[in-house]
């Protein structure tokens, strides 16, 4: 662990891998937490997880179960499913078509709210169609 700029303590040191832990993983630790009732900071510093991680996992595994220890950010397999198109080189045909029709159906919806894309990447910019802010 080491200390940010304030003096607060981060979780993992800034540059190291941000480690995914497997629903299973995190149950595991989450019920040893709670069946041998030993304390969220002896737990992390044991296995260099941050004892605010840990409890937010302890406490959504007595809210919603093993459902709550889910990843919410997409990186265990939901999410974008047409992400890996972006990067993939040699697109079969279909694939292209797929992604051409999915990039169309976007565009729709955000002409139908009001506001189109502008610039790539960096310097994307929302622009609305309408004088009204529709955001």
């Amino acid at each position: 662990m080491s200390k940010k700029k304030d003096g607060t303590i981060r979780d993992r040191p800034k540059g190291t891998k941000n480690n995914m832990r497997s629903i299973r993983e995190k149950e595991q630790i989450v019920l040893r937490c709670i069946n041998e009732n030993i304390p969220f900071r002896k737990i992390s510093k044991e296995l260099g997880i941050g004892d605010t991680t840990i409890g937010k996992w302890v406490h959504a595994y007595e809210k919603d179960g093993i459902n709550g220890l889910e990843s919410k950010t997409g990186k265990c397999g939901s999410g974008n499913p047409y992400a890996a198109l972006y990067k993939k080189k040699n697109l079969t045909e279909v694939e292209r078509l797929r992604l051409e029709l999915v990039k169309k159906e976007v565009e729709c919806e955000r002409l139908k709210k009001g506001y189109s894309v502008k610039g790539v990447g960096r310097r994307k910019e929302y622009v609305t169609i309408n004088k009204k802010n529709s955001k």
